[in-house]
């Protein structure tokens, strides 16, 4: 008989209870210091962020840097203009489960696309940038839960009546454990 004579039992483990995905396009419009006469080159580096859980979604808050290799004075010279943004996005939970046994959760967010720079063009008036970036996040959120196992009312017992001792001694035996010796350099073919 099992304990208290059931044959189940409640196990408290950490589990995924939620899961989120975002896909987002963002536009900016940087002001750089001379009127561009064309883009050479946009880049985004130095994200970073953090995420909580808020209600029934996830907020990731952080932030990026945006930068614009431009020529102006009719291509004649060049300048790098750099904008830092940042960004606060709630990501619905698509997936919850509402049995978790404890407030204390712990929540994962990774940037399965980093920011990315889609296009980068001269606005129409020829005196600021404008640049798309796209991103997407997956997050979850962790948390205990209870999980219920049926007991085997027989029990488990281990047994090694199927493993062959000997034989393995045997083959043992036969290793040469000084791998580094070698009575005429010939290998085993």
């Amino acid at each position: 008989m099992s304990l208290l004579g059931k044959e189940k039992r409640q196990i408290i483990t950490k589990a995924v209870i939620g899961k989120g995905k975002r896909f987002t396009e963002a536009s900016h419009t940087i002001s750089p210091h001379h009127s561009p006469s064309s883009i050479l080159g946009c880049w985004v580096i130095n994200h970073h962020y953090k995420a909580r859980k808020r209600g029934d979604f996830v907020e990731v808050s952080g932030s990026y840097d945006i930068n614009v290799w431009y020529s102006f004075n009719d291509n004649t010279k060049t300048e790098v203009v750099t904008d830092k943004v940042t960004y606060s996005e709630r990501i619905p939970l698509a997936i919850k489960d509402d049995n978790c046994i404890t407030d204390d959760l712990e929540v994962i967010a990774r940037a399965t696309q980093q920011p990315n720079c889609l296009e980068c063009k001269i606005n129409d008036s020829g005196n600021k940038i404008l640049v798309e970036v796209e991103k997407e996040f997956i997050v979850e959120v962790i948390g205990e839960t209870k999980v219920v196992v049926k007991l085997d009312p027989h029990g488990y017992v281990e047994t090694d009546d199927d493993f062959d001792y000997d034989e393995l001694e045997a083959e043992l035996a036969d290793v040469n454990p000084d791998v580094s010796s070698s009575s005429d350099g010939e290998s085993d073919r």
